[in-house]
């Protein structure tokens, strides 16, 4: 029985931040996020753009890449996000 996919993904708010966040559905959660229903980060600024997704196969993985990327500096965030935009 394999389990369901889970996603690393970047949002871009408006002041030009990145968000890193995971989910079973990264397009639902970046309406939440565009809605006021996600995280408080965008209270200040709301999430424009949906920049970067990766699939993992299950959540625990999802977890550790996402907390290695929220350890990246904001340049190696925005390489992430370049190398998606090239495929």
């Amino acid at each position: 029985m394999s389990s369901k996919p889970w996603f690393v993904y970047l949002v871009r708010a408006a002041n030009g931040s990145l968000y890193c966040g995971i989910s079973d559905d990264p397009a639902r959660r970046f309406v939440q996020h565009q809605t006021g229903k996600g995280a408080r980060f965008f209270a200040s600024s709301p999430a424009v753009a949906l920049v970067y997704v990766e699939s993992w196969p299950d959540k625990g993985e999802a977890l550790r890449q996402e907390r290695l990327i929220k350890k990246l500096k904001k340049s190696a965030k925005e390489c992430l996000v370049q190398s998606q935009l090239a495929l």
